[in-house]
């Protein structure tokens, strides 16, 4: 075993020595991307509003979105920092530059044939950070008080549809070092091309950067439709000029787009993409090296690197000592064994778990967003929190999802467990949470109503699997708004199975004994009384988000003299006023006939009694409009309990309103909460489940 050791370290030394020796060896990095799906998103860094559909990458919101178009701005980048330049940049004779041939099909359209704006651009730039401010004339790249500065480290290739003061005309490809004043403008005119004419019309643009020479040159030519083979690049460039990228941008730099709309707005569409770049070697760690070879000979580099490894072995083994054999034994014992992830690459991924990165927050932990650098992966890790509760919920939520396969899941790609630290890591969801967006989101981008009736028919589908498709029959327990996420097509994916659980056997009903877990406004009014989670009090909390979703209100706001969202809704209903429940927001653009559809079945499925809910099945009729919704009488139905000695207390802990609410039962076995108004709640502080 030692000899095998020893063997494996020498031809790791020797395959050391070679790489270092090969730093003249010139490497070339190629890539070819599109027809866009929602799959590049885990390419891409895709800064928000900007999006991925349609087939392109939609640089500033499209037409079918639920953004407004104007004054909008977004940055698309490959999710990977290429290094530009090596060695001194205070000294232009001794840097190497790399050089990089790109080209892409855009789609520059004219919304309506309304006058276009602003402009598109290719960018290097030194981070994915879209500036606040930078709609408008800012074309995503600076804003008002940034614009000019030399650490904006910045370059971009403009193709400009809006003529500001600083402009030669609204149809030009200029130069832009740090500024949205352009160094070098050409107009487009005089090459017969126009960025933006009335009708759909696709163009080439190649842009070449020569490092030995430091020039760019670029290139554009018209494409009759988006899948005719690529045009011959003209033989005349329509820009040119002399450029040294070590002077100007960060050593690693990211490549993309970045585009902008003002009060005139056009989509920006970017259907092709592809990058050919040069390597540039690692040249200072590599003689580095080299020298310490040279200097002290192999054999002390391998007593060295034996070192290295004896001291690594020791403390992985005292750090594993250190981990839970049992959650181990557990989680490697999982049918099917998802991926392990290690720590290093979690914790490189969300910046060492930064605040910045942080998605949400609940009683179970903390949600971050990751990247996976090597990977060019999105991810959200989910880190649980580290007492024994925490263990059980992270172990019920990886045994129930580890097996889960359905298009509106979120789905989970791995787990970590290390020294005590529990980690889930799943798909990225780029638009977040329902709840999000329709109370957190700015007022001009509520969701539009197709999108709502979508986001509801996927939840539907979703909630039917695991009910009665899934080889387990599974209650989520948790179904609310916030745990509802988006993906960048806005299709919905449930997640947050920390709550969940599996039926065994013939069995219709979980039961813990803490009591009933949940949020407040979803939780049914038997949960109270049994203790337990049924398919049916899943049901009445999908009603209460289906309400939730139509009318834009939480299921706990007080309207008029209601104290809930579904009694003012039950009583336009008696009223013969349903529709008036519609979100306004949404400005009466719906369709009438869903809109009662949905509503009804939101008041059906919050019937008091368990037994009156429709089934997952009927609910995906109903809303496919395939089968009528079932009679919901005109009077909210009482909520009727057969008497039986009442438990002392119940503890439902209340996610939204992070608070754990106390209800004593009276000696008739009602929860006060039904049967009197002045019933006595008691709030006391507590963390909130995710």
């Amino acid at each position: 075993m030692r000899g095998q050791v020893v063997w494996l370290i020498g031809v790791i030394i020797f395959d050391l020595m070679v790489a270092m020796a090969d730093t003249q060896t010139l490497k070339i990095s190629d890539f070819q991307f599109g027809p866009f799906d929602s799959s590049y998103y885990n390419t891409f860094a895709v800064i928000q509003p900007a999006t991925i559909s349609n087939g392109a990458l939609q640089v500033t919101p499209d037409s079918i979105g639920n953004f407004s178009l104007s004054n909008r701005s977004g940055r698309i980048f490959l999710n990977k920092a290429f290094k530009l330049w090596d060695g001194d940049s205070k000294n232009i004779a001794t840097s190497t530059l790399a050089s990089f041939n790109t080209s892409f099909l855009i789609n520059v359209f004219r919304v309506s044939n309304s006058v276009p704006g602003e402009g598109v651009t290719f960018l290097i730039a030194p981070d994915p950070t879209l500036p606040p401010g930078s709609s408008g004339q800012y074309l995503g790249l600076t804003n008002k008080s940034t614009d000019g500065l030399s650490s904006n480290q910045l370059v971009a290739i403009e193709l400009d549809t809006f003529k500001q003061d600083f402009d030669p005309d609204d149809n030009h490809i200029g130069l832009n070092i740090n500024s949205v004043r352009s160094n070098k403008t050409v107009s487009l005119s005089e090459f017969d091309i126009q960025i933006a004419p009335n009708g759909t019309k696709f163009h080439v643009v190649w842009i070449q950067y020569d490092g030995k020479n430091k020039s760019m040159q670029v290139y554009m030519a018209d494409q009759e439709e988006q899948t005719s083979p690529t045009p011959s690049r003209p033989s005349k460039p329509v820009l040119s000029a002399d450029l040294d990228l070590s002077s100007l941008v960060k050593q690693k730099s990211y490549l993309g787009f970045s585009a902008s709309t003002g009060s005139n707005v056009q989509l920006n569409c970017v259907l092709r993409w592809n990058l050919t770049i040069e390597v540039l070697p690692d040249g200072n760690e590599g003689k580095h090296w080299l020298k310490i070879g040279l200097a002290i000979g192999v054999p002390l580099v391998v007593l060295l690197l034996l070192g290295i490894g004896g001291l690594t072995c020791y403390w992985y083994k005292r750090r594993r000592a250190r981990s839970d054999p049992n959650i181990l034994g557990a989680l490697k014992s999982l049918p099917g064994t998802p991926r392990e992830f290690r720590f290093r690459d979690l914790k490189k991924a969300t910046n060492n778990f930064d605040d910045k990165h942080k998605l949400g927050q609940g009683g179970f932990g903390v949600v971050y967003r990751g990247l996976l650098q090597k990977e060019s992966l999105e991810i959200a890790v989910k880190k649980f929190s580290r007492d024994i509760k925490g263990k059980d919920d992270f172990l019920a939520e990886l045994t129930i999802i580890n097996r889960l396969r359905h298009k509106h899941l979120v789905r989970l790609l791995g787990w970590c467990h290390k020294n005590g630290m529990l980690l889930l890591v799943y798909d990225f969801m780029p638009n977040g949470s329902l709840d999000t967006h329709l109370f957190s989101g700015p007022a001009n981008a509520t969701l539009n109503w197709n999108l709502r009736y979508q986001i509801i028919s996927g939840v539907a589908s979703a909630l039917h699997y695991l009910h009665n498709e899934y080889d387990q029959k599974v209650v989520h327990r948790d179904l609310k708004a916030s745990n509802i996420m988006l993906d960048s097509s806005f299709d919905a994916r449930l997640g947050d199975f920390g709550l969940a659980r599996a039926l065994e056997n013939e069995k219709t009903s979980y039961a813990e004994l803490e009591g009933v877990p949940g949020t407040m406004g979803y939780i049914a009014p038997e949960c109270f009384h049994t203790g337990k989670a049924t398919r049916e009090s899943d049901v009445y909390a999908f009603g209460a988000v289906l309400l939730e979703v139509v009318c834009g209100q939480r299921p706990w706001t007080k309207i008029a003299e209601f104290q809930q969202l579904v009694d003012w809704v039950w009583w336009l209903h008696r009223e013969r006023r349903i529709l008036e429940a519609v979100d306004e927001r949404l400005d009466n653009d719906y369709v009438d006939e869903e809109a009662e559809r949905l509503l009804l079945l939101g008041l059906a499925c919050s019937h008091p009694i368990a037994s009156e809910r429709p089934k997952t099945q009927a609910i995906f009729q109903i809303i496919s409009g395939s089968m009528a919704v079932p009679h919901v009488p005109p009077f909210k139905p009482a909520f009727v309990w057969p008497s039986m000695p009442p438990p002392t207390s119940f503890s439902i802990t209340a996610s939204s309103m992070a608070n754990t609410v106390d209800i004593t039962p009276n000696s008739s076995g009602w929860t006060p909460r039904y049967i009197s108004k002045d019933a006595q709640v008691e709030f006391s502080d507590s963390s909130s489940h995710m």
